[in-house]
């Protein structure tokens, strides 16, 4: 699976854009979004620029790779997170009274 990681562009040359976002700065291929100015926001894919977006929905997309990292447990995903805990339990730590209660077979 590939995951598309919101990256601001900090500078261009002709092809080419240095992104910043997620802990991480690179330089990326943006052939298919065209020629960038600092301060866009980009979609990235591995090693290329593969959508425009606006600062909203990098927010929006950052937020929900954070809630998909906490639920990972994965704290290296979260350069930002104030803690590993994801405010949520999954049903596998669960009772068994606690999953026949989410199935309404309550005892």
């Amino acid at each position: 699976m590939c995951i598309g990681l919101p990256m601001q562009v900090l500078a261009t040359r002709p092809g080419f854009a240095t992104v910043t976002g997620r802990g991480e700065t690179r330089e990326v291929n943006t052939a298919l979004v065209g020629e960038r100015s600092p301060g866009e926001w980009v979609l990235v894919f591995i090693d290329g620029a593969r959508e425009v977006i606006s600062a909203e929905r990098a927010a929006e997309v950052d937020a929900t790779l954070d809630l998909i990292a906490q639920a990972m447990g994965d704290a290296a995903l979260l350069p930002n997170a104030p803690s590993d805990d994801p405010g949520f339990e999954l049903p596998s730590a669960w009772s068994a009274e606690q999953l026949a209660a989410l199935t309404g077979q309550a005892r």
